[in-house]
């Protein structure tokens, strides 16, 4: 039977596999232009990697997505 440590030790393997993911999602190339409204990303955003809105689309991306959840 496992006790607390090894439970804790498990999920704390899976929260760093998983911030390791997420992490190589972000090297990608970020566009210049968004791809909705068609503006300019600027450069400090673009710099996140993986970036295809701009702020404001992002915003109402993400307003949208917690409606669906």
């Amino acid at each position: 039977m496992a006790d607390f440590a090894d439970t804790a030790s498990e999920i704390e393997q899976e929260c760093l596999q998983q911030a390791l993911q997420n992490r190589a999602q972000f090297s990608a190339h970020s566009h210049f232009e968004c791809d909705e409204c068609g503006e300019e990303i600027p450069e400090q955003r673009r710099a996140i990697g993986g970036v295809t809105h701009c702020i404001e689309c992002q915003t109402k991306l993400e307003a949208k997505q917690k409606h669906f959840r």
